[in-house]
């Protein structure tokens, strides 16, 4: 038995938060600021929840503007770890990513928030200690990044880079890197960490171009 087979039951539907750009990945953290009413309502509903719902919530990219927008197909399920509400009435939440799903069939709207139905076929891996990066993809990782940083005039604490493990690395890059909705999706879609790992090199190598600026390198769709 795999250690996600040993785990607690996931739910069958769930609320989902449609949000261009925010992407979330399994074991990764993301925070965000709920102010709109039908989002304060889903959070409280939540939090309410009892059994495999609780505390849980799905993070989706919209693929476009709509009333209601269209979603992209695959989303990550977020449990939340920390919950604040502030004085103006705004909550602020952490999520913590707990496994992907292909959303299925969109539930009958009974709620301000739109529900889907969830399927895990596979994502059974998501919730295992991923298998390290080798020693040549983990270099790769590391010399695509210097460039596309030093591109945007961006610094970074090279330190603690080398010191991350690969699944932390990995993540925090694939979340906070300013790439377009469509990439942070193929990031968010790769089977496992190498591949996630793989497509951050492309995505950072096609940023940058032969003679080490933005824009000519192209985009990875």
């Amino acid at each position: 038995m795999s250690e996600s087979e040993a785990l607690e039951p996931l739910p069958a539907a769930v609320p989902v938060f449609p949000l261009t750009g925010a992407v979330l990945f399994p074991r990764g953290v993301l925070p965000l600021n709920i102010f709109e009413p039908r989002y304060l309502a889903m959070v409280r509903d939540a939090m309410a929840a009892t059994g495999a719902a609780h505390r849980i919530i799905g993070m989706v990219q919209p693929r476009m503007a709509g009333d209601p927008p269209p979603l992209y197909s695959v989303g990550c399920l977020g449990r939340i770890t920390d919950y604040r509400e502030t004085d103006d009435g705004r909550i602020l939440i952490a999520l913590v990513g707990v496994s992907r799903f292909r959303i299925g069939a969109e539930l009958e709207r009974d709620t301000l928030y739109r529900q889907v139905m969830t399927d895990y076929h596979g994502f059974a891996d998501d919730r295992d200690e991923p298998e390290a990066l080798d020693a040549t993809s983990r270099a790769s990782l590391e010399e695509a990044l210097r460039p596309y940083l030093d591109a945007r005039g961006l610094a970074a604490d090279w330190e603690a880079v080398q010191s991350a493990d690969d699944e932390a690395l990995v993540t925090a890059l694939s979340g906070a890197l300013p790439f377009d909705p469509p990439e942070k999706q193929a990031l968010l879609e790769a089977p496992t960490l190498a591949d996630r790992a793989q497509t951050l090199c492309a995505l950072m190598s096609f940023a940058v171009g032969p003679n080490g600026s933005l824009g000519s390198g192209g985009s990875l769709q």
